[in-house]
């Protein structure tokens, strides 16, 4: 099999705000890589460090220690005039709040081409109409709504419109933080379809940032698992739902309501108890117990983790 291409590369990346006694760590000690054409999700409660990660990413949040590469070249701290262009113009993101995100007293049709204008992406006027016009009919939105405001839609509408915002861009990275948080259950199978047929045609990478395991099992093909800032387990998604490791990988997915009403009445929750972990002699490490699978534990954790994977493994062998 052909060695994938990494996009986007994390290395000890490490986020704080405040300073001295008001120092506040964010992000600790994050590594991951995610892949071209792949949908990597980050999943954690709030407060958690997702977003966090995500603004990084795109060069809004400063790093105070480690190192983001694109394309393996280095983003994160002081870089050249070109390649901060091209990160704005290559990595775009989706906002969590359709009514927040968008400017209210402009109209689509400026809120969209904005970034066409800044960076001069069009010969004249009619080919950035055009443009406007082709992006707003491919995330399902008729053409002379360009004309209107944002006020006047819909959550779903307006969420479309920040869809096209970031597409008309034409970028290869997208950080698709919490998405349809904001939007009613009915339209979130949508707007989750819509994503999944741009990955398609057009090449795109996600980040998708949520905090509901049972919506990133449907669009992910990998899933990493974060608990207080530090990746506490990552996998493929179904390896993940199947065969969950760490306690607080457990307990997030023991919440995902399940539609039976009679198995869901017998289900028990779990609690995590950060308290279980004793790394006062034994130092946890980020570890890879089979492939693809890395979990975050210490020398005993790992073992009990092994020991799991093998009971499982031999079960479905018998």
């Amino acid at each position: 099999m052909a060695e994938r291409e990494k996009l986007i590369e994390l290395k000890d990346v490490q986020i704080t705000f405040g300073s001295g006694r008001k120092k506040f760590v964010a992000v600790d000690n994050v590594n991951f890589d995610i892949y071209k054409g792949e949908t990597f999700s980050l999943v954690g409660e709030s407060g958690s460090g997702k977003t966090t990660i995500g603004r990084a990413i795109l060069r809004i949040n400063p790093t105070s220690a480690g190192e983001i590469l694109f394309k393996g070249r280095r983003i994160n701290g002081r870089i050249d005039k070109e390649l901060d262009k091209e990160v704005i113009r290559k990595c775009q993101m989706i906002f969590q709040d359709p009514m927040a995100s968008l400017n209210e007293r402009a109209k689509v049709d400026y809120i969209i081409s904005e970034g066409l204008i800044n960076f001069h992406l069009y010969k004249d006027e009619k080919e950035r109409e055009e443009k406007v016009q082709r992006v707003l009919h491919e995330v399902g939105l008729l053409p002379e709504f360009a004309s209107r405001f944002p006020h006047e839609f819909s959550g779903g509408q307006r969420q479309r419109i920040g869809i096209a915002r970031a597409l008309i861009m034409e970028p290869e990275f997208v950080v698709a933080d919490e998405p349809i948080s904001a939007l009613d259950v009915s339209i979130r199978a949508q707007v989750l379809n819509l994503l999944n047929q741009l990955k398609a045609s057009r090449g795109l990478t996600y980040l998708f940032i949520a905090h509901d395991l049972s919506v990133v099992r449907f669009i992910s093909d990998r899933i990493s698992v974060i608990y207080k800032g530090r990746i506490v387990e990552l996998a493929e998604a179904e390896e993940l739902f199947h065969h969950p490791l760490h306690p607080y990988t457990k307990a997030l997915l023991s919440a995902v309501p399940i539609p039976d009403p009679e198995i869901e009445k017998k289900k028990k929750l779990l609690i995590y108890d950060p308290t279980l972990h004793d790394y006062t002699i034994s130092k946890p490490q980020w570890v890879e117990i089979t492939e693809g699978h890395f979990v975050y534990g210490n020398e005993p954790e790992l073992e009990k983790y092994r020991a799991e994977i093998e009971a499982i493994n031999a079960a479905e062998r018998a």
